[in-house]
């Protein structure tokens, strides 16, 4: 798969730990809520690679500036150093005043003291590298992170400055994944991996696995992507509409999957969707079936392939399954209201439904799923976190699109699975901010139409000025059907091809 480099940040992290076996823990620090990407999460110090790292190295290529990066970033964020020698330079009374330097604004005088402190090299040893992990292309902003694991030094301990990082502390794997099972906390998926690949306490074992697991990723493997318990992203290139270049796949379940929106209609792609199935399946994992959020091609790519090969019934809303290419096991009609069965939750909880919501507006047989243990929603094409969501009439109503997402804010939902883009928590804030921007666009509107602007073309370079040149079609249908809307409510009129405020 193609990787816009211009897209890509690398970093570095460390998985700083102490003991061995079941006394073994990790450093996790708290990210704050305030944090636009990964607010609230649970992740490892880390960050991206800057100039102070240096130059890549002649046969090392950029792990050795990696290294740097990863001992300079776990000092700035806990204040820990692993090199004995500068743990002797740097007393922790005398650290202070080198974080403050590191942390400020001025970037060249944070280079001039670390290179002055560490000489480069200082401490590089001290972390082995673990695994390098590439975001899935679902993010719009892809890392390639290069993670360490080192030792925490005897003596040393964390402090964690509040700002980016809210708290801290070193914790047993299995507890944290136990809190992130609950509902409890967020965890960086990556890092929940790893914690996975720990929890037994066998470092030497984890370091095998975590390598294994990353080498899969980069040979093409789907990676296992998980916001919140219950629920794995795998995200498949589509014919979808950019900045999207992939729709998202939901498997929904623990011991029973049901698969949402097989998406991919490339051969390739499906490869490696089928092969992530028949890997689930090999750890003892069934397949119940398949349900679709809507019938638009980079939703149901795979429907009819997936549901021959493993033999799936396909559930969907009426109108959805009516669309489908033939050649499917239909399974019965889904409507409003509606639950599927999941059996018993991530952490045991019984009684586990997924629910179907009926969201028109996009498309008229448009459905969400909210699992009922965590509150999950999967959104299809209701809310995208890469970009807005594109009306297109006649199929598509700005109106009866706007009262969906105004029933979704109503509902008691948390992690917000879209079909483009990352998931994020708080999936009401992300619904109300959707609204925001659909009233201050039609503001917009309103305004260019008292200024006298009158065909679609006009409105739409008035109105979505900020929109990539690229995208202007696609404005222009949303631009319809927001004119559609406000001739319906009588606040607009159209005289042929051009469009006036009513009273003009």
């Amino acid at each position: 798969m193609t990787i816009d480099r211009a897209k890509e940040r690398v970093a570095a992290a460390v998985l700083l730990v102490q003991g061995r076996g079941d006394e073994l823990r990790a450093l996790l620090v708290e990210r704050s809520p305030e944090l636009r990407f990964f607010g609230g999460y649970a992740a490892l110090p880390g960050g991206t690679r800057d100039a102070e790292d240096g130059p890549d190295d002649a046969e090392g290529g950029d792990e050795g500036p990696l290294r740097r990066c990863a001992v300079r970033e776990l000092f700035e964020e806990t204040g820990v150093l692993l090199d004995p020698e500068l743990r002797a330079r740097f007393p922790v009374a005398r650290r202070g005043e080198l974080r403050h330097i590191l942390l400020g604004e001025d970037a060249d005088a944070a280079a001039d003291a670390w290179s002055a402190a560490a000489r480069s090299e200082l401490g590089v040893a001290e972390v082995r590298p673990l695994c390098r992990i590439r975001t899935p292309p679902f993010a719009p902003v892809r890392y390639d992170t290069l993670f360490f694991i080192a030792e925490l030094p005897d003596g040393e301990s964390v402090d964690i400055w509040p700002g980016e990082l809210v708290g801290g502390g070193f914790e047993r794997p299995r507890d944290v994944l136990a809190s992130w099972t609950r509902g409890e906390r967020r965890v960086v998926p990556p890092v929940l991996l790893l914690l996975e690949l720990l929890a037994d306490g066998d470092v030497e074992a984890f370091e095998e696995r975590a390598a294994r697991v990353a080498s899969t990723y980069a040979d093409g493997a789907l990676h296992r992507v998980r916001f919140a318990p219950g629920i794995l992203l795998a995200s498949l290139r589509t014919p979808t509409l950019p900045p999207a270049t992939t729709t998202n796949c939901a498997l929904v379940g623990e011991r029973a999957l049901w698969i949402i929106d097989p998406a991919t209609p490339y051969e390739d792609e499906q490869a490696r969707l089928f092969a992530l199935l028949d890997e689930l399946r090999a750890e003892d994992r069934t397949l119940a079936g398949i349900a679709v959020t809507h019938h638009h091609p980079d939703h149901v790519g795979a429907v009819v392939a997936t549901s021959r090969r493993y033999g799936l019934p396909v559930r969907a809303h009426p109108l959805t399954l009516e669309r489908l290419a033939p050649g499917f096991r239909a399974g019965a009609p889904l409507h409003d209201g509606d639950r599927i069965e999941l059996g018993a939750a991530p952490d045991g909880s019984p009684g586990w439904q997924l629910e179907a919501i009926h969201t028109p507006g996009h498309d008229r047989g448009h459905l969400c799923f909210r699992d009922t243990r965590y509150g999950s929603l999967i959104a299809g094409d209701m809310i995208s976190t890469v970009s807005t969501i594109v009306i297109d009439p006649p199929e598509g109503h700005l109106a009866t699109y706007l009262q969906s997402l105004q029933r979704l804010e109503r509902l008691e939902i948390d992690t917000l699975h879209p079909a483009h883009g990352p998931a994020v928590p708080d999936a009401r804030k992300i619904v109300r901010r959707y609204l925001r921007h659909r009233a201050q666009r039609e503001s917009a509107l309103l305004a260019a139409l008292d200024a006298g602007l009158a065909t679609a073309e006009e409105l739409t370079a008035r109105v979505y000025w900020d929109a990539d040149p690229r995208l202007l079609p696609l404005a222009q249908r949303s631009l319809r059907a927001g004119l559609d809307k406000l001739v319906d409510e009588g606040r607009v009129v159209r005289r042929g091809e051009r469009w006036y405020a009513s009273g003009r």
